[in-house]
């Protein structure tokens, strides 16, 4: 059974770092991505990249700030975000499949999502 378990979200303020992770068991993907979605608002592309590296592509509202990791030793994919703005206030979702893609059908399976809220 596979399972996708974020971590790591929390309350920061404008300006500050954080680090969310994603925990990946039960199979083997080619590519990871991270989607967010704020209230009231559809779910929107954040980033990609391929398990074992590769090409990487960005929401323009976040390159230059945030970058997709992995450590294939832990199974683990990570979003590291920096100078979060309050328009980054969402839950961000780790998702997993087998194309390079930005839409959210590209994905078969998903985690249960973290929350981060950024105060001004």
């Amino acid at each position: 059974q596979v399972q996708l378990v974020e971590s790591g979200g929390g309350l920061v303020q404008a300006g500050d770092s954080l680090r969310v992770s994603c925990v990946v068991s039960g199979g083997t993907f080619g590519y990871m991505a991270w989607f967010r979605q704020a209230p009231g608002k559809d779910r929107e592309f954040v980033a990609v990249r391929g398990w074992h590296g590769g090409t990487t592509r960005y929401a323009d509202s976040v390159n230059g700030r945030f970058t997709i990791s992995t450590d294939n030793a832990k199974n683990t994919v990570f979003l590291q975000m920096n100078s979060l703005k309050r328009d980054d206030t969402a839950v961000y979702y780790c998702a997993a499949g087998t194309t390079f893609a930005i839409t959210r059908r590209a994905y078969d399976y998903w985690g249960q999502g973290t929350q981060v809220t950024v105060s001004s």
